[in-house]
C-alpha cells in the first residue's frame, strides 16, 4: 500500500510551490491534478508517472468528488507515491479535508503538504495587503457559491473580506453587504489568474465592481477582495509593473537548456512558451572525439564555442580511461556561459573574447602564437568554418571533432498568441521556419542573441526587432527589457 500526498500547487506562479511539494511531484508514481494546477509544474513529474486530470470547472466536472476519492484509494493500492495536486492550498476551499476523510476511512496513509492559498497569492501580486496596521486587523475568507448559507449581516462588517469563486455572484454579494451596513464606497477588487503573467485586476467599489467586471470582460477563475486595503494597490502594485509583464515569449532553445531562460522571463513578468526548435543529440560517430581524447596531452589549445561542446566533451572524457589530468593545453571559451561550464569542472579559462562570436574569439587569440600549435575544437557537427580556417591560415594544426549534433525535435512548436519569439542560434531560426513557415514567424516580434543569428533570420526573410548587445541569454533579456521600457 502506497501513500497519498495532498499537495498544494500554489496560486499559479510555479515558483511558489513548496520545496516539499516539488520533491514529491518529482518522485510521484501517480499525479491526480485539478484545473488550477500549473502545467509548468506538472512537467516536473517523471515521464513514467500516470497523470490524470480530475479537475472541476463550474459547468464541467471530469470526475465527481466521490469518484476522485475512489481513484485515490485505488491508486494508493497500486503505487508508492500518489500526489493529489491541487491549485492553491488543499485545506482552503480545496476539498482536501473531504479527500483526507475518505482516505482515513479506507485505511490509506496520507500527508497534507500546504500550498500558498490563492487568497494570499492574489493579494500579494495585486499589491493588496490583507492586513495593515493603519487599515485592518481582521480577514475573512468566504465562498461565493451558496449565498443563502452565509450570514452576510455578520460577515458584511469584516474589515477585509476575500470571496472565493464569487465573480459571477459579486453583484448580489455586494448588495447584501451594503444592506448589512457596509458603505457602498468601500474599495473592492477582482483578480483573475493571480500570480500569472496574464493576471488581470479590476478595481472599483462595492457599488460599481459588478459593472466594472462586466465592462472588462473578466471571467472566472477569479477572487474578490473587499476592504480599505484595496486602496493601497496604487502604491504597492509591483507585479504588474514588472518590465515584461503580460508578454508571451516563445523560447526556442533545446528543452534541456530552456529552464534558466524561462525562469528569468517569469521573474521579469513574462509568460514563457516553450517551443524547442532544436534537440541536442549524439554525433553520428564518436570515434573522432574519442581519438582526440586519447591524445589529449598533445594539444596546445582547446577551444570551446558552446556550453553544449563543453558538456559533451566532458561526458565523453568521463567515459574514457583518461581524466582532466590529461589536459595540458591552454583553454579558450567563446563566452561567459561556456567559460562557466568549464570552470564548474575546475578547468581554468585562459581566453574569453569581448564579443562572443567566432570573430571575437579570433581577435582574442590574435596575440597568441599559433604557428605549429595543435588545436582541438570539439563542437557541433555543423558549424561555421571561419574559426578553424583562420587559425589554419596562421599555421595552426586544427582538429575539428563533432561532439554533438543539433536536430529538430519530434512534434511541432505552437506559437499560440505569443508576442515575441527568441532565437539563440541559427539552428533555432532555421528549424522554426522549417517547422512553422516564415509567415507564422513573421507575426511575432523577433529577439536575436547576436549578429550571426540575426543574419540567418534576415536571410530567411524575417525582420529582427531587437538584437542583444552582449551575445548571451542575459544580454537577450536585457535587450527585451530595454525595448519594452
Amino acid at each position: 500500500m502506497g501513500k497519498v500526498y495532498l499537495v498544494g500547487a500554489g496560486p499559479g506562479d510555479p515558483g511558489l510551490i513548496t520545496v516539499r511539494g516539488l520533491d514529491l511531484l518529482r518522485r510521484a508514481d501517480v499525479v491526480l491534478y485539478d484545473n488550477l494546477a500549473t502545467p509548468a509544474l506538472l512537467a516536473a513529474a517523471p515521464a513514467r508517472a500516470e497523470k490524470l486530470y480530475v479537475g472541476k470547472k463550474r459547468a464541467s466536472h471530469a470526475y465527481s468528488q466521490d469518484e476522485i476519492n475512489a481513484l485515490l484509494v485505488d491508486r494508493a493500492a497500486k503505487s508508492d507515491i500518489v500526489v493529489r495536486f491541487k491549485g492553491g492550498d488543499p485545506f482552503v476551499f480545496g476539498r482536501g479535508g473531504e479527500e483526507g476523510e475518505a482516505l482515513a476511512a479506507a485505511g490509506v496513509a496520507f500527508e497534507v503538504v500546504p500550498g500558498v492559498s490563492s487568497a494570499l497569492g492574489a493579494a500579494a501580486y495585486a499589491g493588496i495587503p490583507l492586513t495593515h496596521r493603519d487599515h485592518t486587523s481582521a480577514v475573512t475568507f468566504v465562498t461565493g457559491h451558496e449565498l443563502d448559507r452565509i450570514d452576510w449581516t455578520r460577515l458584511g462588517h469584516a474589515e477585509t473580506l476575500v470571496v472565493f469563486m464569487g465573480l459571477t455572484t459579486i453583484g448580489e454579494i455586494a448588495r447584501r453587504i451594503i444592506a448589512a451596513g457596509r458603505p457602498a464606497s468601500t474599495p473592492a477588487a477582482a483578480i483573475r489568474w493571480a500570480t500569472r503573467p496574464d493576471q488581470q485586476t479590476v478595481v472599483g467599489t462595492l457599488a460599481d465592481l459588478e459593472q466594472r467586471i462586466a465592462d472588462s470582460g473578466l471571467r472566472p477563475p477569479a477572487l474578490v477582495v473587499v476592504g480599505d486595503v484595496v486602496s493601497l494597490r496604487e502604491t504597492l502594485s509591483w507585479y504588474e509593473q514588472l518590465p515584461l509583464f503580460g508578454q508571451r515569449v516563445v523560447v526556442t532553445r533545446a528543452s534541456a537548456q530552456a529552464a534558466d531562460l524561462c525562469e528569468s522571463l517569469r521573474r521579469l513578468g513574462a509568460e514563457p512558451v516553450e517551443a524547442p526548435a532544436i534537440e541536442i543529440v549524439d554525433p553520428e560517430d564518436f570515434q573522432p572525439l574519442d581519438q582526440a581524447i586519447e591524445r589529449l596531452e598533445t594539444y596546445d589549445w582547446l577551444l570551446f564555442t558552446s556550453r553544449n561542446g563543453v558538456d559533451r566533451f566532458l561526458a565523453r572524457l568521463d567515459q574514457s580511461d583518461r581524466d582532466l589530468r590529461a589536459v595540458r593545453g591552454r583553454i579558450a571559451a567563446i563566452g561567459p556561459a561556456t567559460a562557466q561550464a568549464l570552470e564548474a569542472a575546475h578547468l581554468k579559462v585562459d581566453v574569453t573574447p569581448e564579443e562572443f562570436v567566432a570573430e571575437g574569439l579570433l581577435d582574442a587569440l590574435a596575440k597568441h602564437p599559433m604557428d605549429g600549435k595543435h588545436v582541438l575544437l570539439p563542437r557541433a557537427a555543423e558549424a561555421r568554418e571561419i574559426l578553424p580556417e583562420k587559425l589554419r591560415e596562421r599555421g595552426a594544426v586544427v582538429d575539428v571533432v563533432p561532439a554533438y549534433r543539433t536536430d529538430r525535435p519530434a512534434g511541432e512548436a505552437q506559437l499560440a498568441d505569443a508576442d515575441w519569439i527568441t532565437f539563440t542560434s541559427s539552428s533555432t531560426v532555421r528549424n522554426t521556419v522549417e517547422a512553422l513557415g516564415v509567415e507564422a514567424v513573421r507575426r511575432l516580434r523577433i529577439a536575436s542573441i547576436g549578429p550571426v543569428t540575426s543574419r540567418t533570420a534576415r536571410e530567411l526573410g524575417l525582420q529582427v526587432d531587437v538584437e542583444a548587445a552582449e551575445h548571451t541569454v542575459e544580454g537577450l533579456l536585457s535587450a527585451l527589457v530595454q525595448v519594452l521600457d
